[in-house]
């Protein structure tokens, strides 16, 4: 495979990032191992036994958890799902979350 013209070649650091820190591959990958895990809208209609459209309704509603939008795709953080999982626990066997 044959180039045109001269070979770039690279800059040590791209101006535009003078004088900022740069992650390194380690850390990096650290960070990457370590982020929260998110569930798609299927996933979470799946872990949950519900029909997809029952999330979606939820969400509607505002009565589901919290979702994030990545890539305009509709994304759960697992510690939301589990944050609204508990507040839904019943405060005693019969009774709603609210005691009521």
């Amino acid at each position: 495979m044959e180039r045109c013209g001269p070979p770039r070649k690279r800059a040590m650091s791209p101006a535009h990032l003078f004088g900022m820190e740069t992650t390194t591959s380690t850390t990096l990958s650290t960070t990457l191992s370590t982020l929260e895990p998110l569930l798609s809208i299927e996933e979470l209609a799946e872990y949950l036994h519900v029909p997809v459209t029952t999330i979606r309704d939820w969400r509607t509603d505002g009565k589901g958890p919290c979702a994030i939008k990545v890539g305009g795709r509709v994304r759960y953080a697992t510690s939301d799902v589990l944050a609204w999982l508990e507040s839904q626990r019943e405060s005693e066997p019969g009774h709603g979350p609210s005691g009521g």
